[in-house]
């Protein structure tokens, strides 16, 4: 009787339906593992609450605060230098003395001529006073018409000539008096004062070298009057010199004691500019207490100018403020969220006025008038017009550019919005005590002015867009603010899936 064959297809079929419960589970488990490759993950950073200190970074040359030139003006063999590097001088102490004796022979010279002169100037007044004598006897004998007229002229030219001589005498005289004055000038000048109490910083001779002092005068020693006091001076960028103002604080290193942070304060902006290579910048002068004189005239410095700092703010890396979530689908983008609106906004610059019973009441009228109108606004919009409010409504979607408080407005949209809302707040305003009214205005202002931006939160694995108020930037950092808080999660990028995933 031959064998049955019934197991062997049974078997068969078992084995077939095992090959396809593989393959669909084999499917399974390669789409799903397709689906988390394609799975987008995200790189998040934390808000946090610190500081923010932006800083230009120039360099600049120590000087001290007074540099005085000390020179010779006269020429001659140096005799004696009674000053030497480093040494501390007073204020009319020798420093140096040039050798006197040619300008002593000029003098001596010079009073010779001065009597020479004087002997002449009385030879001419013995001539005149002949000559006076000899006009009178002339002048009664043509009285008596003993003589001719022309004799009498004659005595009259002579005695005019004689008055002429004693004139020239004297002016001969007072000539070499004066030339004997600047011989005793010039023999002062042989001996080289200080001019100032300092530090000598410089010495350019020595005993026994000549100067020449025909052209100008020739520097001999260079006195710092106080290095107590010094200042650096800083060449600014063009691009950076808007932000520097005079009182701004500035710390500096010194390759000299690199480990050491020093303070200054800017003292003057110049209005010189200086042209390098195409390079513009501006020299900016830094007073520096140097109280302890560690530093010295010279010393090559490397600064940081604070032009603004933001103590205790919400503070986001700047990568969040770059990041833009990829949209494969227009239907996938999420509609932005109402945030960052000043009406969020007006109620924290209220609070920290410390108002009374009246001046809150006058506030919450305004703001209860400016939420009615927003919401009317809002539900119907002029034609030609978003809902965007122009005090805190949606913002336009992600990409466009907005106008009003969710954008970066125009200057005249800005100045458009600060008048609506001195209207709106104009009887609070009034309510206002002076200092009030000024941080009030100042508050107001800087938030009008404010650039807005979108950041982006992760919500159950997806992008969620938040506007907030843009601040000051160390480069590293940005300052924030609006419907957010320290803690908060920002997306920072997109992480890149793992190899073989």
């Amino acid at each position: 009787m031959p064998p049955s064959r019934k197991p062997s297809f049974f078997s068969r079929r078992i084995l077939i339906v095992v090959v396809a419960l593989a393959a669909v589970a084999a499917a399974l488990w390669f789409w799903k593992g397709r689906g988390g490759a394609d799975e987008q993950r995200f790189r998040t950073a934390k808000i946090e609450q610190g500081d923010i200190r932006v800083a230009i970074s120039a360099t600049g040359t120590l000087n001290a605060l007074s540099t005085v030139d000390v020179g010779s003006e006269v020429s001659g063999k140096v005799t004696e230098v009674l000053a030497d590097f480093n040494d501390r001088v007073r204020k009319g102490q020798v420093i140096a003395r040039i050798d006197p004796s040619t300008f002593e022979a000029q003098i001596a010279q010079g009073d010779a001529t001065i009597a020479s002169a004087r002997a002449n100037l009385q030879t001419a007044q013995a001539g005149l006073r002949n000559a006076e004598l000899d006009y009178s006897r002339k002048a009664s004998l043509v009285q008596q018409k003993l003589i001719a007229r022309s004799d009498l002229d004659l005595a009259l030219a002579a005695r005019d000539q004689a008055r002429a001589q004693v004139t020239a005498a004297e002016a001969q005289i007072r000539q070499q008096q004066a030339s004997t004055q600047n011989f005793r000038l010039n023999l002062g000048r042989t001996v080289i004062f200080s001019p100032v109490d300092g530090v000598v910083l410089n010495r350019s001779v020595e005993p026994g070298q000549t100067v020449a002092a025909s052209l100008q005068a020739p520097v001999l020693f260079k006195i710092a009057e106080d290095l107590v006091r010094m200042e650096i001076v800083l060449a600014v960028d063009e691009s950076d010199i808007g932000q520097v103002k005079q009182g701004q604080v500035v710390s500096f290193t010194v390759d000299a004691f690199p480990d050491r942070q020093f303070r200054g304060e800017v003292s003057q902006v110049r209005l010189s500019a200086t042209n390098t290579n195409n390079v513009i910048t501006y020299p900016v002068v830094v007073a520096v207490d140097n109280s302890d004189e560690v530093l010295l005239p010279g010393m090559t410095t490397n600064a940081e100018i604070e032009v603004s700092r933001r103590d205790n703010i919400l503070k986001v890396p700047n990568a969040a403020m770059r990041f833009k979530p990829p949209v494969e689908d227009p239907a996938d983008a999420q509609t932005p969220q109402r945030n960052g609106g000043m009406t969020d906004e007006l109620p924290g610059i209220a609070a920290s006025l410390q108002l009374d019973a009246t001046q809150q009441a006058a506030f919450d009228a305004a703001m209860t008038k400016m939420r009615e109108r927003l919401a009317a606004r809002t539900a119907a919009p002029p034609q030609g017009q978003t809902s965007g409010s122009l005090f805190g409504g949606r913002p336009p979607a992600a990409g466009g550019n907005a106008s009003g408080a969710g954008g970066n407005a125009s200057g005249a949209m800005r100045k458009r919005m600060l008048e609506r809302m001195n209207q709106q707040f104009a009887e609070f305003r009034a309510a206002l005590r002076d200092p009030q009214r000024q941080q009030w205005d100042t508050a107001v202002n800087a938030l009008v002015g404010a650039r807005r931006a979108p950041v982006y939160l992760l919500v159950e694995g997806k992008p969620k867009q938040v506007m907030v108020r843009v601040g000051a930037s160390d480069g590293t950092s940005t300052e924030i603010s609006g419907d957010l808080k320290a803690g908060d999660e920002l997306i920072v990028g997109v992480q890149a899936a793992e190899p073989g995933k």
